[in-house]
């Protein structure tokens, strides 16, 4: 057959629609377990942040332009405690999803960091089993806490949340994950209103800039 531009162009074009089609495949094929994986990672961490229950029903609410799921979970008609899953963009390496578990009176019961893709082994540190960001503020009422304009902060922006060595970019983002679900509990559990206004840590600029090393 004659190279001509028409002969190639409908080769290329022949080719494109094969490679998308396999691509829309692999996405069919992929689409459910993916969804179901993280269904499944989100119940366990329901468990994980919440006294024993039975029942748990949901209010997706808007703070600072970012929806913020609240969990009631109940046992025998009774509220045991909220979950809030948060997140924020301001991480190291961009979006830190957490799911914080209250109890009624307003106590961080637990943290379970759902999604993170911060440099290993300083800010993934966030999701250690007892590591100091959690350690700042579990069994704690965030109200009785040190806060710097009405929220949670690390020490080094005059909160008394400790952060993960070398880790502040990382750390603030975690502690904004929890200020904005910290307000997502007020607001279901108390009534008071979730304002539209920025909580927890901004991106940071200057000698925090993302550097690396000691200003991750």
């Amino acid at each position: 057959m004659k190279s001509t531009l028409f002969n190639m162009v409908a080769v290329l074009f022949g080719i494109t629609l094969v490679a998308s089609a396999g691509v829309g495949v692999v996405n069919m094929i992929t689409v459910e377990p993916i969804a179901q994986a993280e269904l499944t990672a989100k119940a366990d961490a329901l468990k994980q942040v919440l006294p024993p229950f039975d029942g748990t029903s949901d209010q997706t609410l808007t703070i600072d332009e970012i929806p913020v799921t609240v969990y009631t979970a109940t046992r025998d008609g009774e509220v045991t405690g909220y979950a809030a899953e948060s997140m924020s963009k301001n991480g190291f390496g961009g979006e830190v999803r957490l799911m914080v578990g209250f109890a009624p009176d307003g106590e961080v019961i637990n943290v379970n960091v759902l999604r993170q893709t911060e440099t290993p082994g300083l800010g993934t540190k966030m999701a250690d089993e007892g590591n100091v960001l959690l350690a700042s503020i579990q069994g704690k009422n965030l109200e009785q806490m040190k806060l710097v304009d009405g929220k949670l902060a690390v020490r080094k922006d005059g909160g008394d949340v400790d952060a993960l060595t070398a880790a502040t970019i990382s750390s603030r983002a975690y502690v904004d994950a929890i200020n904005r679900a910290y307000m997502a509990y007020r607001s279901v559990a108390r009534g008071v209103p979730a304002t539209d206004v920025a909580s927890g840590a901004s991106a940071q600029t200057g000698g925090d800039a993302r550097e690396g090393g000691e200003n991750e």
